[in-house]
């Protein structure tokens, strides 16, 4: 790639997601069931080899620049199939980086082929941001096996997944340490769950463990390095976050350029107003500037250069707070329309608002770049 520009085969990869984002995957968005998870949409990202994308067969992680070509290039067209994407590679990718093989080739073919449904559950009553905080207990029930006990919750796809990267506590010790990753199915003993109604239009829940049991064979990695597991799946989906904010912005500017050049008022179009032409320079100079980011961010990670954690933050920080202004702007250029429900405008305000939260809040990503500033 050269500096600052994608090459061409990228640029035309990007312009057939959207096209697909538009046309097989939007008018199942549309016909959604109203819980739960929308299969029909999961199945068609994994018969179009979407999926495949984000879980390379063979194993090993995808390349963190074509994710995020891919995140932002769904978004643009459907975010909620761009959500259910990113939820699939979310929650198996702790299999595809940690498992053992007989993990991997009993779960992600059917992740892959849109089959089975993935979650990530590593969010706690109280251990969100602090996800080092968690205390889902693993109590030891014989000479090979834990016992789960506690409660997860703000987990996307629960309680409808059909197997979880769940994070518990294995050992004595505080913060990261004797964290454990397990491969939890659902409809082991003693996991339920339930919904919860959210402002984002994509399925959350909470789960609540009462004693389900894990042996070795559901480890992710080692025992007691579950935290590396959840961090090496976060370094490498932070920045694709920012790509989902890009693909968010760019959907919105697009939809205010339209209506700005196609609107009449005060005697001309609205984008004669020097007030709205500034609007409409700042959103998109702002859209372009974390769209750099982030692919800088993502192909630092490919390079295996230093500094992953701090690119990523920047790049999150930068891309969702900046998603959240150009939604915002766009909103205000098209009035009262856009606040109807239905608009365009209207479902990107509502999905907007959840990844300056999930994944790190941005005071989160802003503590990282501190931190690394002075490490």
């Amino acid at each position: 790639m050269r500096a600052f520009a994608l090459e061409t085969e990228q640029l035309e990869w990007c312009a057939e997601l959207r096209a697909l984002a538009a046309e097989r995957l939007r008018p199942l968005a549309e016909d959604a069931p109203t819980d739960g998870v929308n299969r029909p949409l999961v199945a068609t990202l994994g018969e179009l080899g979407l999926l495949e994308r984000v879980l390379p067969p063979g194993g090993g992680p995808p390349g963190a620049l074509d994710l995020c070509l891919l995140r932002e290039s769904l978004a643009h067209g459907c975010t909620e199939g761009e959500t259910a994407l990113a939820l699939q590679g979310l929650g198996a990718c702790p299999v595809a980086l940690s498992g053992t093989t007989a993990q991997q080739e009993r779960w992600l073919p059917g992740v892959r082929a849109g089959r089975l449904v993935a979650a990530f559950a590593l969010s706690e009553p109280d251990a969100g941001s602090d996800a080092a905080a968690l205390a889902l207990a693993a109590e030891p029930d014989g000479a090979d096996g834990w016992r789960l006990h506690g409660t997860k919750t703000w987990i996307s796809n629960a309680p409808h997944a059909d197997v979880y990267s769940v994070f518990a506590r294995t050992g004595p010790e505080s913060g990261a340490r004797g964290i454990t990753a397990f491969l939890v199915p659902a409809g082991r003993p003693g996991l339920t769950g339930e919904p919860l109604e959210m402002l984002s239009p994509h399925p959350i829940g909470t789960l609540s463990f009462d004693g389900v049991p894990v042996t070795g064979a559901d480890v992710l990695g080692q025992t007691g390095q579950g935290f590396a597991v959840a961090m090496r799946t976060l370094n490498l989906f932070r920045p694709s976050v920012g790509a989902f904010a890009v693909g968010m912005a760019q959907a919105a500017l697009d939809a205010a350029v339209t209506h700005a050049g196609t609107r009449t008022a005060f005697g001309g179009p609205l984008r004669d107003l020097q007030s709205v032409g500034h609007r409409l320079a700042e959103m998109a100079t702002r859209t372009e500037s974390a769209r750099l980011m982030v692919h800088a961010a993502a192909a630092a990670y490919d390079r295996g250069d230093p500094g992953i954690a701090q690119r990523a933050a920047m790049a999150k920080l930068l891309a969702t707070e900046t998603a959240q202004y150009v939604v915002d702007a766009a909103v205000q250029i098209h009035g009262a329309a856009a606040l109807r429900r239905g608009h365009l405008l209207e479902h990107l305000y509502r999905e907007v608002r959840a990844p300056r939260i999930y994944e790190g809040a941005t005071e989160v990503q802003r503590s990282i770049i501190a931190k690394e500033l002075y490490r």
